[in-house]
């Protein structure tokens, strides 16, 4: 073999090993930025690709997932003069590969000191209780801001999150103290509003306790009436069955009288026998019809006449 295959040999390997170089294969979610002359050419995204050999080059490969990225706690100073460690979560996703590789120079640091910025900014107008809690309010300014300005970067801001926020010692164990306070005046109220229920359901008890005795005393009252009315109705009933027992044993007796054909007189004088048998009560008062008076009359004398002794028996 002499030099020339030899050489022929060499080229061919380096050209295949040139062309192999050239081909570049992009994963799923990333993005290639590609400089052709140290000018930019293009962003190659998923997929295969194929390179100018020493023409053009990648010189970013940036990853399109969303990141986090967890900043050291910085020192703050609220609206009352009260120096607080806060620490921060960023969630971030890049949006163009090319302003984010031509954009700003190291990125990330460039975010991480426009978060502690725009934090110092925002507590800087709070005080220290509404710093604790307006956690809410200050993760959405801060998203705000930082989105708006990393737009020119290619980077998106999703969400900022305030992951510790650490007061000094003192006002920590000031902070305890009041906590203490706070629970337990809450116990006290607690108890009072027991108290309060326990003395409002026993009362509510005694009412309802004594609206159902006066509900029975009534019901009772009621029955009694509804006892005695009945028993004066079947008393008056019991009257009247024994009134119209008597008139009709009076009836009976006049039929019995008519059927023997008495002349009227005997009528008159059984009537009247009658009626003075009924008159034998003290407070009873009898009205004579007039037909009988005659009769009364006539019946009085005759007893008088029989009743005179005999002068010769005498």
């Amino acid at each position: 073999m002499n030099f020339g295959t030899i050489a022929l040999i060499v080229l061919l390997i380096l050209l295949l090993v040139v062309f192999v170089s050239s081909i570049v294969v992009v994963q799923q979610s990333r993005a290639y930025v590609v400089e052709r002359l140290g000018a930019f050419r293009a962003v190659w995204n998923v997929g295969l690709h194929i390179k100018l050999p020493f023409i053009e080059r990648v010189v970013k490969k940036v990853s399109l997932k969303e990141q986090v990225a967890d900043f050291a706690p910085q020192p703050v100073i609220t609206k009352d003069n009260v120096t607080m460690q806060i620490d921060t979560v960023i969630y971030f996703q890049i949006t163009d590969p090319k302003l984010y590789t031509y954009g700003v120079e190291h990125p990330m640091n460039a975010i991480e000191n426009l978060t502690a910025t725009t934090l110092r900014n925002i507590i800087g107008e709070m005080e220290l209780d509404q710093s604790l809690t307006s956690r809410d309010t200050i993760n959405a300014k801060m998203r705000s801001i930082l989105d708006e300005a990393t737009d020119p970067w290619g980077i998106k801001v999703n969400r900022v999150e305030l992951k510790n926020i650490i007061p000094p010692r003192e006002i920590q164990n000031a902070m305890e103290k009041q906590m203490k306070a706070e629970r337990e005046r809450r116990e006290s109220i607690l108890q009072a509003e027991g108290t309060k229920q326990s003395q409002i359901l026993v009362a509510e008890g005694e009412k309802q306790s004594a609206i159902l005795r006066a509900d029975a005393e009534k019901q009772a009252a009621v029955l009694r009436a509804e006892g005695e009315k009945e028993a004066r109705i079947m008393a008056a009933e019991a009257e009247a069955l024994a009134i119209m027992k008597v008139q009709q044993a009076l009836a009976d007796s006049l039929k019995l009288l008519n059927e023997s054909a008495p002349n009227d007189q005997v009528v008159k004088l059984k009537a009247l026998e009658a009626m003075q048998k009924v008159a034998d009560g003290k407070a009873t008062k009898i009205i004579i019809p007039s037909e009988l008076q005659g009769l009364a009359g006539l019946a009085a004398s005759a007893k008088t006449v029989f009743d005179t002794p005999d002068p010769k028996a005498e």
